[in-house]
């Protein structure tokens, strides 16, 4: 299975690679000439065919929502972490909400097609290593979802999990965008089997992977306590996960 596992991995890097150059001009011509609507058109169809470029891997992917929706409110979606392989799937299960994420710095440069998405389609990069920075360019993003009724992505756990299994919850920024968007619609998002996807390390890549997203019952920041809100969070994509 491991040969096959590398045989496959080749041509999956090689699409994969392809696919990001080719959009990476598109998003620039989307940007610069036609508008945000026609950007954000251009990031929905590179997810598309990202999730495709997995195929050949052998995933394939399930989305459950029990998440009630309305589009003329802020989201704020929060889910755990396994993989750069969770974020195409968001972009585009959410695509109707503009997902916009809360990435490190160095994700904003180098990675084409990802870097000028993170840069230009209005998420924010923070410096971990410039907590009070970190914090305004938090705020900023805040009010920007707030304004434009989009969602907002964060990852509370702060790293991936490499073997599936939860890591505690780092609360700092999930409170401001709580604080800052207080009538968002919040969905506590559970992903599963994403981090089998790189069960080898980055080669070769893993295969077979079902990777399952499961949007659970939308919450409202207004009717709960900050640190109750967040504990329910937890406790619900917790609780979606599989046994590891």
């Amino acid at each position: 299975m491991k040969i096959i596992s590398y045989l496959l991995s080749i041509v999956f890097f090689i699409c994969f690679g392809v696919t990001l150059a080719v959009f990476h001009p598109i998003q620039w011509f989307c940007f610069n000439v036609l508008g945000y609507k026609a950007h954000k058109t251009s990031v929905v169809w590179l997810q598309f065919w990202l999730m495709r470029c997995t195929n050949i891997l052998g995933t394939r992917y399930s989305f459950i929502n029990n998440s009630k929706l309305e589009t003329d409110r802020p989201v704020i979606i929060v889910a755990n972490h396994q993989s750069m392989y969770d974020i195409p799937p968001i972009l585009w299960y959410f695509q109707k909400h503009h997902p916009k994420f809360i990435s490190k710095i160095e994700l904003g440069k180098g990675i084409p097609s990802v870097s000028y998405n993170l840069k230009h389609g209005g998420s924010v990069l923070i410096d971990r290593k410039d907590p009070v920075g970190s914090v305004k360019a938090i705020e900023d993003f805040s009010k920007r979802i707030k304004d434009n009724n989009w969602a907002a992505v964060i990852f509370p756990e702060g790293t991936r999990s490499r073997d599936g299994k939860h890591k505690p919850f780092k609360t700092k920024g999930l409170k401001i965008l709580i604080t800052q968007i207080p009538n968002a619609q919040i969905v506590p998002l559970t992903i599963n089997n994403s981090w089998k996807m790189l069960r080898y390390g980055q080669f070769p890549m893993g295969l077979g992977a079902h990777i399952k997203f499961t949007a659970h019952q939308t919450l409202n920041a207004q009717n709960f306590n900050t640190d109750e809100l967040i504990e329910s969070i937890e406790k619900q994509i917790t609780q979606g996960l599989d046994h590891v």
